[in-house]
């Protein structure tokens, strides 16, 4: 019996680099990230955005199923500055910073 397909859930042992592939392939090339201020990073332009304004297009979750430290959430999102389309790659376990939680608790809300 084939287990049912949570969208944003790999379910078939999907790997970090292949759903960044995939993105990658949808045109998410970019790359953004989290500072210490809570603020995200855009690489083509350099702005420091609250995450409120950032435009999530789709969430994929990773688990670790014997590793607690491997739930990692990968965020296709795009700038609202300069329309780059990136990806961003925040831990949401034990090893999360605040940052991130709070970074990815917005994200959550506005998709």
């Amino acid at each position: 019996m084939t287990e049912p397909m949570i969208p944003g859930v790999p379910s078939d042992n999907t790997t970090l680099l292949e759903i960044l592939d995939e993105l990658s392939d949808k045109g998410y090339t970019g790359t953004m990230w989290v500072g210490s201020d809570g603020k995200v990073r855009c690489e083509g332009c350099g702005a420091e955005l609250d995450p409120s304004v950032v435009r999530v297009r789709e969430i994929r979750r990773l688990e670790g199923a014997s590793d607690p430290d491997d739930m990692i959430a990968v965020v296709a999102l795009e700038c609202p500055v300069c329309s780059m389309k990136g990806t961003i790659v925040l831990h949401f376990g034990p090893g999360a910073s605040a940052e991130e939680l709070d970074v990815l608790a917005e994200f959550d809300r506005n998709r």
